[in-house]
This record gives structure tokens, sequence and C-alpha cells, in this order.
């Protein structure tokens, strides 16, 4: 396919994705107020008449008089992109389908029905520790502070969170796109396993504002299990590649495993010369041609 039909199918991709994160945002503007209050539910807020003193409770205010609309445009935004995710996400892999072979584009499907539920696990497994996490961090505040919350570092904490679980747990699907695609062998994978393993609690310590080991491991344990799933995986399509085509694993510069078995040489049989120029049809005894410019009997000729 030329370049420019590949910029203009990019191009189409994107504004069918687009089209659909829009659509979504506009429905999450009618509904704007519901999903504040959904996301803003594992604030401990405190009742009316109730101070919020130390870290027993919060408020959650509006800080600036442009927040209700920026905070609605953010959130509306951020709903769209992440409710629209089957169809940019089939996009995605719809343009990167075509390079694939016949036999592999049957996992075009399996990559949006896998991509979605693993985004949603890693969100709402979010959401669950949320609670947990939000009361940790307000049980610092010292006797005779209040907390007043900003309702846009509410959802914006809120969001943070969620979109990085569902990222998360879209590592090992990323990693069996590249083995599909011959990017990426599930061996060096699973060579990785000790770097992977000790990357993930890492980072899952570090994005869980929690003291407590509960939302790292919260966050670190599926993910590794998902990427040994991914590993298996990635190990098994190797071998049936490897079935189907024994040279598959070999690089573009590498030569195949060739036989250099010696083989037993035969009976050498004579070859006569033939005289291939006309100067040297004269024999060696006869005279004209090429006799008076004969040495030793060999032509000088060339």
């Amino acid at each position: 396919m030329p370049l420019v039909e590949h910029l203009r199918e990019l191009r189409n991709r994107l504004a069918k994705a687009l089209l659909a994160i829009t659509a979504v945002t506009i429905v999450a503007l009618v509904y704007s107020e519901e999903l504040m209050q959904f996301l803003s539910d594992p604030v401990p807020k405190c009742p009316p008449g109730v101070t919020s003193d130390g870290g027993n409770c919060a408020k959650v205010v509006f800080s600036t008089l442009m927040a209700p609309f920026s905070t609605t445009i953010q959130l509306s935004l951020t709903a769209g992109l992440v409710l629209a995710s089957p169809v940019w996400l089939y996009q995605l892999w719809a343009f990167v389908a075509p390079g694939l072979h016949k036999s592999e584009k049957k996992y075009t499907y399996a990559f949006v029905g896998a991509a979605v539920p693993l985004f949603s696990a890693g969100a709402y497994l979010a959401y669950l520790i949320l609670p947990i996490s939000v009361k940790v961090l307000i049980s610092l505040t010292p006797a005779g502070s209040e907390n007043l919350l900003s309702l846009g570092d509410v959802l914006d904490f809120t969001l943070r969170m969620v979109l990085v679980f569902g990222l998360a747990f879209e590592l090992p699907l990323v990693l069996v796109m590249l083995n599909l695609t011959g990017v990426l062998t599930g061996r060096r994978m699973a060579g990785w396993w000790r770097g992977v393993i000790m990357g993930v609690f890492v980072f899952g310590a570090v994005i869980t504002p929690t003291t407590d080991p509960v939302g790292m491991i919260a966050l670190a344990g599926p993910i590794t299990i998902l990427y040994f799933g991914a590993v298996g995986f990635s190990l098994l399509n190797d071998r049936r590649r490897k079935r189907n085509n024994p040279d598959a694993e070999l690089d573009d510069d590498e030569a195949s495993a060739l036989d250099l078995t010696p083989e037993a040489v035969g009976a050498i049989e004579p070859v006569s010369a033939g005289r291939a120029l006309p100067e040297q049809a004269t024999g060696p005894g006869e005279t004209g041609g090429s006799a008076a410019h004969r040495l030793n009997g060999y032509d000088d000729i060339t």
C-alpha cells in the first residue's frame, strides 16, 4: 500500500475515534453532576453541622469561580476518553492489523475484547481501594485543622488512580500484541521476570498513596499474575509459529542452518580444452595462423 493510502487510512481511523470520544463526552456533560457525586463518594464527607476537626471527615468545596466549569469539562472529557475506549482501541488495532498475516488477523476482535475487561477490572480495583487511600491521607491531618478539599482535586486524584490502574492492567495485553507481531518472543519476556516483578511492586508502592502494603499488593499482585499469563501465551504462540515455520525466530540478517557435511568426491573425468580464439585453430605442427606466435608451445596472443 502506498504511503498516501496509509496516511488516508490513519486520518479516517483518527476521525472515527475522535467522533466516538466527542459523542460520549456530550453525553457525560448531561450527566456530569451524577458523575461528580459518584467519583467523590470515596471521600468521607462531614454531615451537616459537623466540623472537620482533624482527620475524621472532610468538606468538598469549589475554591475558585471557574472551578465548577473547568471541573465539569475535565470530567466529561475524561469520561469520553475512558468510555469510548472500545472504539478507539479497535481503530488502533485495525490500523496495525493489515501488517499481520491472514492467520493472525483473527486476533483483532480478541484484542478489543480483552482490552476492555482488563481496563475495567483495573479501574474497578482502583475505585475499591480509593476509600482506604483517602481515609489514610485524611487521618494525617493534625488536630485543630479542617479538611476543605477542592472537588477538582478530588476528581483529579480519583481519575488519576482509575486511569493508572486501568492502563497498568493493559501491560500484559501489550506484551501479547508485541509477541503476535513478532517483535518480542516469549523466551525473552520470561528472562525479564525478576526485573518486571521488582518494577511492578515499586510502581505499586509509588502510585498508591497509602502507607500500608494493601494498596501496593492490590495493584502489583494482579499485574504480576497477568504478566506470567502473557508469558505463557507467548511461549505457546512461539512454539506454534516455530512448528509452522522452523526459521520464524531467525533475524532478517541471520543465516539459517545449513548441512555442511562433506560428500565423497567421484573420479576425475578428463576434459579436453577447446580452442576459443580463431588464432588458435592452427595445430602445433602446422604453418600459418598463430604458429609464428607460439612460445614454448603456448600462444602469446593473450
